[in-house]
């Protein structure tokens, strides 16, 4: 459902939280046609394997998937193919930089309508080891137990 500020999540992507820290978010505006705006709006996207890159200049997603419209028959595009994103030629400049010199992987996080405009919600992401997901593992299990324990006791914290 919308909230008041207008914003409609569509679509997040789990599995960049798993395998990324996040260190910064950035919004963006995403260049689709007619019938992928009306498949997302149906929520049909996908963004489990997608990254982002800077070309010319420019930022591509990759591997965001857009389910074909159903009615869109000779207007539908290639649900794979890679969408440009929207943005300010300094942030672009500045994405560029922290990716090539520290390694950092630019990740689409989240596909949400703002108003009635659809975009992206890009994390700049530094990649996980197998030691920092077990320990978020054991915390987010700690955290559980924790309010398991409270609700069974009757204490609802809030």
């Amino acid at each position: 459902m919308a909230d008041k500020s207008g914003i409609k999540v569509i679509a997040n992507n789990k599995k960049a939280y798993h395998d990324y820290f996040v260190l910064e978010k950035f919004e963006c505006g995403i260049e689709l046609f007619g019938t992928e705006v009306k498949s997302i709006r149906g929520g049909n996207v996908n963004l489990k394997d997608s990254y982002c890159y800077v070309k010319n200049g420019e930022v591509f997603a990759t591997g965001v998937h857009i389910k074909p419209y159903e009615h869109g028959n000779i207007f539908n595009r290639d649900p794979d193919r890679e969408k440009r994103l929207l943005l300010h030629k300094k942030e672009i400049l500045r994405l560029f930089g922290k990716v090539n010199q520290d390694g950092l992987t630019l990740i689409p996080l989240s596909v949400y309508f703002k108003n009635s405009l659809v975009k992206v919600e890009l994390g700049l992401c530094k990649g996980k080891k197998l030691y920092d997901k077990r320990d978020d593992e054991a915390k987010n299990r700690a955290l559980r137990d924790i309010e398991r324990a409270e609700k069974s006791n009757g204490k609802n914290v809030s």
